[in-house]
């Protein structure tokens, strides 16, 4: 909530950041959030557990997962895999190589006004040790979602947000990574939001964009967490360097009651402009958490 502390929304305007309200709130266009529809529409090959794949590897996760975070996610690299993997509500898919890209996309109508790609990262088992809010073009990825888009998303003006490896669509949310707005331009992009979600179409002053980094701090499974002090948050958020810090879970829930991946509990992301500063930030972070 931190980001839209400074900017008023009327009350009637409603933008989703979870996708549970989003699913609410867009009942024409949530269908986007079946993943095995998001791969028959590129044309990728895939079908539910209970089909065997014709080859291998493959790669398999929930039908649907509104709680993100990669749950359930893995590759098969043989039979006797998938047979181990199999359960009801997933499916498999083919396996894509490249980049994992998280795109967000201002929409209207179904055509792409704005976007930004953040590159992550990857770590152990699912998790992502930083991204990079780019501030470059993606042409192979905006021709592909841009003509995605147009097809499958005519009658939605919003902001959606396309996670593509290989610049192809791996999932679709109805909102926009709320780590980082600050990275997007702060208080004007924020308010430039405002404006799309109340039909006032999209006006942002972009000329000034720059490459920032989310650095992402993961601890161990099994502990329960506190957060730290607020003089320590601060402390952090003023760094030379630092854009914001976010301490990603909540304290009075048991840690089972968080969707995370397999690889560690994610305990705050600290966005930067410099990388260095980023990853500094983080150690002081992690001292504290195991301590």
């Amino acid at each position: 909530m931190q980001y839209f502390a400074r900017v008023p929304c009327p009350a009637e305007v409603f933008i989703p950041t979870e996708d549970s309200d989003a699913w609410l709130w867009n009942p024409t266009h949530r269908w986007i959030y079946d993943k095995l529809a998001v791969a028959a529409s590129q044309g990728l090959e895939a079908a539910p557990h209970g089909v065997s794949p014709s080859h291998y590897p493959v790669f398999s996760k929930p039908i649907y997962n509104l709680k993100g975070m990669g749950v359930g996610s893995r590759r098969l690299l043989s039979e006797a895999d998938y047979g181990a993997a199999y359960q009801p509500g997933h499916f498999w898919s083919t396996l894509l190589d490249g980049d994992h890209v998280s795109s967000d996309l201002a929409v209207i109508d179904g055509e792409p006004k704005w976007c930004r790609h953040a590159r992550g990262k990857t770590g152990v088992e699912g998790t992502f040790d930083y991204w990079e809010v780019s501030s470059r073009a993606e042409p192979a990825i905006e021709d592909w979602t841009g003509t995605w888009c147009r097809k499958h998303l005519r009658g939605y003006t919003g902001m959606v947000n396309l996670e593509t490896i290989g610049a192809r669509i791996i999932e679709g949310h109805l909102r926009f990574a709320d780590q980082w707005p600050d990275l997007y331009g702060g208080d004007p992009w924020v308010e430039a939001l405002v404006r799309l979600y109340a039909g006032g179409g999209w006006s942002f002053d972009d000329r000034e964009r720059r490459t920032g980094y989310s650095v992402v701090l993961f601890s161990p499974h099994g502990q329960r967490y506190r957060h730290p002090p607020r003089s320590l948050q601060d402390e952090i958020a003023a760094m030379p360097g630092v854009s914001s810090l976010q301490i990603t879970f909540h304290e009075d829930l048991a840690p089972d009651r968080h969707a995370m991946p397999p690889g560690g509990f994610r305990v705050a992301i600290v966005n930067c402009w410099d990388r260095a500063a980023g990853n500094a930030a983080r150690e002081r972070l992690r001292c504290h958490f195991e301590s």
